[in-house]
């Protein structure tokens, strides 16, 4: 084991790091990230006639198990059942569902290729794995239930509503970012 000193203000403390086990590749440039999600986001909008998101892709998840467990009331009374095709679930003809595989199969193949596959759960040193996972959890159901409340998903309405200008996406963003400025002093001692 590795040891690194950090210094916090005054105090000194030493935390322990576990050796790498390659050499990692150094993370991509901002500006250049930033160029290629909008060339992506263009080639969406060109290729596919839409823009992208997620959120939609669980929707469409959900009306399948609905269609599979109570298919009548999936697509009669649901408010799923406009994700359904002549009354059933067809997940892989979904343009959002082939784009959640993508994301998940470029971001296995990204961390591969730089280094960066591990598994672990990143945290700071004063969070334990299970507080750790509680939060990442309570916020991802936060996240869930606010897209569809939003009916769209942070990358809808960030990347797809701010290029199309939308005065809702843009408003998002603002309170996103001031939401995020606001909450980190509370979560703060976890990561430090």
């Amino acid at each position: 084991m590795k040891s690194a000193e950090l210094s916090h203000g005054a105090e000194r403390r030493t935390v322990s790091r576990a050796p790498s086990r390659a050499p990692t590749q150094p993370y991509m440039n901002p500006y250049l990230a930033g160029v290629g999600i909008g060339s992506v986001l263009l080639l969406a909008f060109v290729v596919m006639g839409r823009g992208l998101g997620a959120s939609g892709g669980f929707s469409v998840a959900v009306a399948a198990g609905m269609s599979a467990i109570a298919p009548e009331h999936a697509a009669n009374s649901s408010p799923y059942a406009g994700y359904l095709v002549d009354g059933a679930a067809q997940p892989l003809r979904d343009w959002i569902v082939i784009e959640l595989i993508g994301v998940m199969l470029g971001g296995f193949i990204s961390a591969v290729a730089a280094g960066r596959f591990r598994r672990a759960i990143d945290r700071g040193p004063r969070a334990t794995d299970r507080s750790r996972l509680i939060y990442a959890f309570s916020g991802g159901a936060v996240m869930g239930l606010g897209a569809k409340f939003a009916r769209g998903c942070t990358s809808g309405q960030a990347l797809t509503g701010g290029a199309m200008l939308s005065l809702g996406s843009w408003l998002f963003i603002i309170a996103a970012f001031a939401a995020g400025y606001a909450a980190a002093p509370l979560f703060r001692k976890q990561w430090t």
